[in-house]
């Protein structure tokens, strides 16, 4: 009988499971690995949440009996860069006498703008490097499209920068699988091995065929000597070279001994080869099916597949075996050239060579975007493209082609290229859904501020009033800057003050640092400090340690803010709360009031909004760990004229 249990059981058929669920059961899968070698180790996870790998923590807290029975430590990191921190010293306990294990394989976790705050953290852990028991995996969360994000991100560049290998899984089932290839790698290379999570593989639910009771890992020999992590004097030029000269190049030995990068299909006459990895392996797959072509049928016609499992270094041997014979290689990749530019690099000094194409086609001319996603009938065109160039477009693929265009929008393919005008490449005046607050969530009344005042919006719920209001809020800067950009404008600008509102996951986070700098520069600002009870943004979990509204109070006094006020919809909960004696209560009714006041206050001052998240708030009611309230007010629909007036008057 098939369960939903089955995800964590299961070694060989199909499992129903997300990409974070793959993730936990990986990690479990390593424990009983090593010790079905006989090795006793221990297992660590920490990092910070974010969309795509927002709910890694949830996924992991929901099997903690199961994570302790395996000794695997979840701790979340107050930011991403301290966990990486963290991650790094898992590597060091040899260092120390008496350990309780013969190893720890650590997982550190960020999405995108966390692999950009913390390069300096995660470039010297990997420069260090690894035990040769332990391993550590550093999984990645990329948002191409930028659906949950304040930039749009892609970070393998990133990671390259700081000499970590990066592994591109395409489905759920290859996040485990190439895991455990990563925690191999790691131990056999010393390096940090990357594991890119992007929204299609990380967030969907999707049917997984497991095969992991005859899962073998190929540890090629002659690894190098003195790779793994050493004690002893610091020695910044002796550390990197041993990373670049000695552990880079066994990357390369064990993507070809286990065949991470692979061919999919080769052609018996060679002319077109894709290359491609991670989702756009799977997209081109679905192109090729929109154009009613199978391996065979592909092949047929003149076209091979290459689908790259390690994104980099990219492995030189298996890719210039795949390009041998073919007159063209289209590289299929989102955002940036990667593949592309680094095949570039591999395939230039061969007597015979391909052309390669990617981005631009050969006559220089847009083919794929290097902003937004792509889709499979984007890439099916581009291969009919092609295949019209090379004069192997037969007519049955032709009124394909052309049907494909027609229903999708997107330009026929020319005898040159297919031309990049399909509705998705519009990205300005393009209609959207504007995303709201929830139905009672407190930012819809914290983030409104009194007439002729202007405020600056952050990272949480909260930053969507520079959606909903951008008139009244300026963008959000990065986590943890929130106020900073006012420091630099305040000396040049004719606007006396300004509100910043921050989230108190944020503040925790980093937050902190940002007040201390208005404070140190002298500006006249008010932070508005929303403790909402909750990480709302992404899915409502706590944040990362010891947190309340006094602790704050009591922090930023510390820090030198002498005015602060205290506003919530319950003020007499905090009639025995202990909180500074300068600190001041009201209702949240009076917020405009208490606003104007603070406007006018010279230097730093602190407005902290207490308020639980209304959406956290139905969820304890579920289950009975919040009041459940004896009357509600209900809209009657029989004089309802759906006018609005009332989201304008009462918003929350």
């Amino acid at each position: 009988m098939v369960t939903l249990n089955d995800k964590w059981t299961v070694t060989r058929g199909p499992v129903l499971i997300n990409g974070m669920q793959a993730i936990a059961r990986m990690l479990l899968v390593q424990s009983e690995l090593d010790r079905s070698r006989g090795l006793k180790t221990a297992g660590y996870v920490s990092g910070y949440r974010g969309s795509p790998v927002g709910n890694l923590d949830t996924a992991l807290w929901a099997i903690r009996d199961r994570l302790t029975a395996a000794g695997i430590v979840f701790q979340p990191g107050v930011n991403e860069d301290l966990a990486a921190t963290a991650v790094r010293g898992t590597q060091q306990l040899g260092f120390l006498p008496n350990p309780k294990v013969d190893g720890v394989f650590a997982a550190w976790y960020g999405k995108g703008p966390g692999v950009d705050r913390s390069t300096d953290a995660l470039k010297h852990g990997n420069y260090a490097g690894t035990s040769p028991t332990g391993g550590v995996l550093c999984l990645y969360g990329d948002d191409h499209a930028g659906k949950s994000s304040t930039v749009a991100h892609q970070s393998e560049q990133a990671m390259a920068a700081c000499l970590i290998p990066s592994l591109y899984p395409a489905t759920a089932a290859e996040i485990v699988t190439f895991g455990l290839y990563g925690y191999a790698l790691s131990r056999y290379s010393g390096l940090w091995v990357g594991l890119k999570l992007v929204n299609e593989t990380a967030e969907q639910t999707m049917t997984a065929d497991l095969a992991l009771d005859d899962f073998e890992i190929v540890i090629p020999p002659e690894a190098a000597d003195g790779i793994h992590i050493r004690s002893g004097v610091l020695s910044p030029l002796a550390e990197e070279q041993v990373a670049v000269e000695k552990r880079l190049p066994l990357v390369h030995k064990f993507v070809r001994a286990n065949k991470l990068d692979r061919t999919v299909f080769r052609a018996p006459r060679p002319r077109l080869g894709i290359v491609a990895a991670g989702k756009s392996y799977g997209d081109v797959r679905q192109g090729l099916a929109l154009l009613g072509l199978d391996e065979d049928g592909a092949a047929q016609l003149g076209i091979s597949l290459y689908k790259v499992g390690c994104s980099w270094p990219l492995e030189p041997e298996g890719l210039a075996a795949f390009a041998e014979g073919h007159a063209t290689l289209l590289f299929v990749e989102e955002k940036k050239s990667f593949l592309e530019a680094q095949s570039a690099a591999i395939l230039i000094n061969r007597s015979e060579r391909p052309r390669l194409l990617g981005k631009i086609d050969e006559a220089g001319e847009a083919l794929f975007s290097s902003v937004k996603l792509l889709e499979p009938v984007e890439i099916a065109l581009a291969i009919a493209g092609r295949l019209t160039q090379l004069g192997v477009l037969d007519a049955r693929l032709q009124t394909c082609a052309e049907a494909l265009a027609r229903d999708s929008g997107v330009s026929p393919p020319s005898t040159t290229a297919i031309q990049q005008s399909s509705p998705s490449s519009e990205i300005v005046g393009t209609p959207k859904r504007v995303p709201y607050f929830c139905s009672g969530c407190p930012h819809n009344r914290s983030t409104r501020i009194p007439d002729g005042s202007l405020s600056m919006s952050g990272i949480g719920c909260h930053g969507m009033i520079n959606l909903v209001r951008p008139e009244q809020a300026l963008p959000p800067v990065h986590m943890g800057a929130e106020g900073g950009n006012w420091v630099g404008i305040a000396p040049f600008s004719g606007t006396n003050h300004i509100f910043q509102n921050m989230g108190d996951g944020t503040y925790y986070h980093s937050g902190l640092l940002a007040i201390r700098a208005a404070i140190a520069a002298k500006v006249n600002i008010t932070y508005k400090i929303l403790y909402n009870d909750a990480v709302a943004m992404t899915g409502g979990q706590p944040v990362d340690g010891p947190i309340s509204v006094a602790d704050i109070a009591r922090q930023v006094r510390d820090e030198g803010v002498k005015t602060i006020v205290l506003v919530s919809d319950e003020p007499g909960r905090h009639k025995n709360t202990v909180l500074p004696s300068q600190v001041e209560i009201f209702h949240r009714d009076r917020l405009d009031e208490v606003q104007r006041r603070l406007r006018a206050v010279e230097g730093t001052s602190v407005l902290i909004y207490e308020q639980t998240c209304e959406a956290e708030k139905r969820r304890r009611r579920k289950r009975g760990k919040f009041p459940d309230p004896p009357k509600r007010l209900f809209i009657a629909k029989g004089v309802c004229e759906a006018c609005g007036d009332c989201s304008v008057h009462r918003p929350a």
